[in-house]
């Protein structure tokens, strides 16, 4: 594209005149012509520093995301003042940076998450006052109270904890945690030297180690598996304690050297390999559940995600029908159960799903798990008809961590909307990327609704006003985890890939029930 060129679509953008397709043109320029985004940067500057205000640009982007459906929407959309425009072109290319500038907006969106430590593995763990952890969730801040289970954490530090059976602690840093009563295991890495255990006895300080504790109201028994710890009780002098010693310090600092039994020591192997049973006998009933819902006569299409036998880059199309997948540049990649190639990685660009779904339908249910990395398009692809043509659903993650379902009612004017979007309330942020969801959309014809479930229970529900209601829906070619293909004479598309995986998917012809989503949900949690 010649400067003359990529000057006028600027101009045209700020104007608010850009057509769709020359917005595609200059988006994909911007992207790849560090010139092209400081001349963009050169012309926006005042206004997104006019616009930049976060409370401002909060509400301006919300008016534009509940009355568009594009960024590019026609100049009767924008019609307001230029800063307004601006402002939205500016987010719309969040995260650029332009030579040695960052924008004001990149580093107002830095995102944050609070926590000291991940649970990376739990067996049978209930915890008090129901908190509820799943795998992969970060701890949080404040006293934790196990009622009964296995559960272990990784510190950001490298420190591995195992807690087994009724515990009461708190993690106060990487580096550093209380026991009030429960049994223990931890691994100490080099890094981690100095690593820090509080108890009502006093504090076990790690020296590079591996040890275990045993801890009550009464006092603490421990043990040195390899390495060195020291113990520094209250009101008493340290003891260092080395490889195989034990030591068992009462609150009233009487102590024994051999008071810790070896066969209350957690023992990591036992530990692993119930952890692994635990995920196999998981998968093994969700697979028992997923031939159940193959053979559901209301499911339309049923992809699991799974490699099979025959051509790598098919999906095949469990429920029957027939209506296999085709892999475009998406990669296999580990499933929900840690199971290597069991799943579908949209984030290489390009990357999708192909299918057709033929016939028409009424109620419809969207149903998948979705690993997250991060949302960092606009519109972020979980199931999308090729075009936007009338009757056609759209399914997709916004920016921000919403749902957005809609159903396409008529052609836009001036003067009307083409379609009711359903938006749910943000359900994911950055701390929780790479985790996986169940995901699931209820359009319901009967009763006119539209209700976004996130692992198995609904997190919002919308009425589809009259005038936007539609009552048959369509789907034909559309693209599982992206949207649109370039054409003939015009390569550019908009990128709406999802940086994440799934691991099943599957459309029904009908509004499932609440209890049927959440029993979904209990089937397939890892």
């Amino acid at each position: 594209m010649n400067a003359q060129k990529r000057n006028q679509l600027i101009d045209e953008l700020i104007d608010g005149t850009i057509s769709e397709s020359d917005f595609l043109i200059l988006e994909a320029e911007l992207r790849v012509d560090p010139e092209a985004r400081a001349v963009y940067y050169a012309r926006q500057k005042l206004t997104a520093a006019l616009n930049i205000e976060a409370e401002s640009l909060s509400t301006e982007m919300e008016r534009e995301r509940k009355t568009v459906s594009m960024f590019w929407r026609s100049q009767a959309r924008w019609v307001g003042s230029v800063a307004a425009v601006a402002a939205l072109a500016v987010v719309g290319f969040l995260g650029w940076k332009v030579g040695k500038v960052d924008s004001p907006a990149e580093a107002l969106a830095e995102p944050i998450a609070s926590g000291y430590a991940v649970l990376s593995e739990q067996s049978d763990v209930s915890w008090e006052g129901g908190t509820q952890l799943d795998r992969g969730d970060l701890l949080p801040q404040g006293m934790l109270r196990m009622e009964s289970g296995i559960a272990q954490f990784e510190l950001f530090s490298g420190v591995t904890v195992i807690m087994e059976g009724a515990s009461e602690f708190e993690i106060h840093s990487p580096m550093e945690m209380t026991v009030l009563s429960g049994r223990i295991r931890a691994l100490v890495p080099a890094a981690a030297t100095g690593f820090r255990v509080s108890t009502a006895s006093g504090d076990v300080v790690d020296l590079g180690t591996e040890f275990a504790l045993d801890v009550t109201s009464e006092g603490a028994d421990m043990h040195v598996i390899e390495g060195e710890i020291e113990w520094h009780p209250e009101s008493k002098d340290k003891r260092l304690l080395t490889d195989g010693e034990s030591l068992r310090w009462s609150v009233t600092g009487e102590f024994s050297e051999s008071g810790f039994e070896a066969g209350a020591i957690p023992v990591i192997d036992d530990f692993e390999r119930q952890f692994a049973n635990q995920r196999l006998k998981r998968k093994q009933a969700w697979q028992l559940s997923s031939e159940r819902l193959g053979s559901d006569p209301r499911v339309i299409a049923y992809y699991s995600m799974n490699a099979e036998a025959g051509w790598s880059r098919q999906v095949r199309d469990s429920s029957g029908s027939g209506l296999h997948g085709t892999m475009v540049s998406a990669r296999r990649v580990a499933d929900r159960w840690d199971e290597s190639g069991k799943a579908v990685s949209f984030s290489p660009t390009g990357s999708r799903v192909r299918v057709a779904i033929p016939g028409e339908h009424n109620s419809v249910t969207f149903y998948c798990w979705a690993r997250i990395d991060s949302l960092d398009r606009w519109y972020n692809s979980l199931f999308l008809t090729d075009g936007h043509e009338l009757n056609e659903p759209h399914w997709q993650i916004m920016d921000d961590g919403r749902l957005f379902f809609s159903v396409k009612r008529q052609e836009e004017t001036r003067t009307r909307d083409d379609k009711h979007i359903a938006f749910s309330p943000p359900f994911w942020e950055p701390s929780m990327s790479g985790k996986w969801f169940q995901i699931a959309t209820v359009y319901n014809v009967d009763d006119r609704t539209t209700t976004h479930y996130v692992n198995g229970e609904a997190i919002s529900q919308d009425r589809i006003p009259d005038d936007l209601f539609v009552d048959t829906v369509r789907i034909g070619a559309a693209s599982i985890g992206n949207w649109n293909e370039p054409t003939r004479g015009d390569p550019y598309f908009a990128l709406r890939n999802l940086n994440g995986a799934i691991d099943e998917f599957a459309i029904f012809n009908e509004a499932l029930s609440a209890d049927e989503i959440a029993d979904l949900y209990e089937q397939g949690r890892p």
